[in-house]
């Protein structure tokens, strides 16, 4: 469903947001990356982001290489943009850290991973993944 038909409705979506840690990192360096991420998130004009407490990875998730050190949900409407900015949030994010961290979004079973793509591949892929969450 499109942003139109989203504001329509009046729809929330939720979206999973999954951190693996840099291999290389500690559990402590890797913590206060996922308290720095979520704390970004908070900071958007979201409804909610509620820490999720242990489990699986998102269906389509790789993870066996890496420690999943955060995962939160991420309540959002479905309209204004905001999904947009919450996904160049995470993209920013990942730009800014010099560590080899890799997060997941997820919207209805549909993952996109950042990892280390160069800027340019980033941007592409968040691209195209906007446009599949909000075009009719």
């Amino acid at each position: 469903m499109g942003d139109d038909a989203a504001a329509a409705t009046g729809r929330m979506v939720d979206v999973r947001v999954d951190l693996a840690a840099d291999p290389e990192f500690g559990a402590e360096a890797g913590e206060r990356a996922a308290r720095q991420l979520r704390s970004e998130l908070s900071e958007l004009e979201v409804e909610s982001v509620r820490v999720l407490a242990g489990g699986p990875a998102p269906d389509g998730a790789k993870g066996a290489d890496a420690l999943t050190i955060g995962a939160v949900v991420v309540a959002l409407s479905a309209s204004g943009g905001v999904f947009t900015s919450l996904v160049e949030t995470v993209r920013d994010w990942l730009g800014r850290s010099a560590a080899r961290h890799r997060v997941s979004l997820t919207i209805d079973g549909d993952t996109i991973e950042l990892e280390r793509a160069t800027a340019e591949e980033r941007r592409a892929l968040v691209e195209a993944y906007v446009r599949r969450h909000t075009e009719d």
